[in-house]
């Protein structure tokens, strides 16, 4: 069973609509023993860094996915993605879940061209850097969907996969058992579906 984590910020209609489609079983909860029972873990997320790490908190639910990270695959998607970072830089400083080195910070300062619109909304190439188990069922160049305004920096080393929008875009992180897309897999078509099937079968 898969645990989509409910804590008020993400679209989560969409995400349990895409895994009911693939035929898997997942149950949208806050629970903490759900989650703990889950065999994954699915983070979502849309809105400001500092709001969802605080509704996190909030709910008691912060210790729950360290836990779980250490033990079972989670994904987190969008900003579900960069709350997984040590640190953002969205609004002030705010600290993450410190699953995956590196920081989160304003893309419009570092675009090469200026005249790009940020947020970057829309279909782009994801290049794939690494190999891993989450690509196994898609091809270098195929295209995902971002609506994004933040993205993560220095984390080299757990990148696996970028996007171009004038600059390297980080698209997909691995940290141990910790994978991030920057994009919405719910919202990527085909080719999301293939990558939320891939994470079913780590």
């Amino acid at each position: 069973m898969i645990a989509v984590i409910d804590y008020g910020v993400g679209n989560l209609f969409s995400l349990r609509s895409s895994l009911r489609h693939l035929g898997l079983e997942a149950a949208v909860t806050a629970d903490p023993a759900a989650i703990r029972a889950a065999d994954r873990v699915i983070l979502p997320g849309v809105g400001a860094f500092g709001d969802a790490m605080g509704k996190l908190s909030a709910a008691g639910l912060v210790p729950v996915i360290r836990e779980a990270a250490a033990q079972k695959p989670l994904l987190g998607i969008c900003l579900g993605m960069q709350l997984l970072f040590d640190r953002s830089f969205e609004y002030g400083v705010h600290e993450g879940l410190g699953l995956v080195p590196g920081q989160v910070c304003p893309l419009a300062p570092d675009l090469a061209d200026p005249a790009l619109k940020v947020p970057q909304i829309g279909w782009n190439a994801l290049h794939i850097l690494r190999d891993d188990p989450l690509f196994r069922y898609i091809r270098e160049g195929e295209c995902v969907y971002y609506v994004h305004s933040y993205y993560a920096k220095d984390c080299a080393a757990s990148t696996l996969a970028v996007s171009d929008y004038s600059i390297p875009v980080t698209g997909v992180v691995r940290a141990g058992r910790v994978y991030g897309t920057q994009f919405h897999p719910e919202k990527s078509g085909g080719t999301g579906l293939r990558i939320l099937r891939a994470f079913a079968e780590l």
